[in-house]
């Protein structure tokens, strides 16, 4: 006998409330990645294009795995840090060098902790604790994309760039 299995359970009024809010939150970030990708991405595809940035990932590539993951942490130990003090010194009212702290260490995070996670994910992933991690949040961060971009706000947002590109164009023109 097959089993059916059994419906989702009805959600309550504040879990209603605390996942539009969630979602809000994921959307507006989303969104922002969606904005500023043109800005980034092409900055990254030319460092990863580089010779040297390709010699460097096939050193770290041939690195045993401890020697992987420290100079994953070397440069993510100086960054994370670097953008809080970022976002504490721009609400502390010195904005530019706050948003200057806070560009620099997500250039770090967008340039070398990239490229050294990408040539060395392989063997990082044999540690059993960072697969242990890094799986789940790579499906969690999957679903939750694919949340934000099911969601009506989220097309419109991209309905909004999209005319806002046309309009940038049409004044280039």
């Amino acid at each position: 006998m097959i089993q059916q299995p059994l419906p989702p359970p009805e959600r309550g009024p504040l879990t209603r409330v605390l996942f539009a809010i969630l979602r809000i939150i994921l959307t507006v970030a989303i969104v922002i990645d969606e904005i500023a990708r043109p800005l980034y991405r092409p900055l990254i595809a030319w460092f990863a294009s580089l010779r040297i940035v390709a010699r460097m990932e096939a050193v770290i590539a041939r690195q045993p795995r401890l020697a992987i993951l420290t100079l994953l942490a070397v440069p993510f130990a100086i960054a994370e840090p670097l953008k809080l003090l970022g976002l504490v010194m721009m609400a502390g009212g010195r904005a530019r060098s706050g948003l200057l702290i806070f560009g620099f260490a997500h250039l770090v995070s967008f340039l070398l902790v990239e490229r050294i996670y990408h040539a060395g994910r392989e063997k990082l992933l044999t540690y059993g604790g960072f697969a242990w991690t890094m799986t789940p949040l790579d499906r969690l961060r999957r679903r939750a994309l694919d949340w934000v971009r099911s969601s009506a706000a989220y097309a419109f947002a991209l309905r909004s760039r999209d005319s806002a590109r046309a309009w940038w164009r049409g004044l280039r023109a």
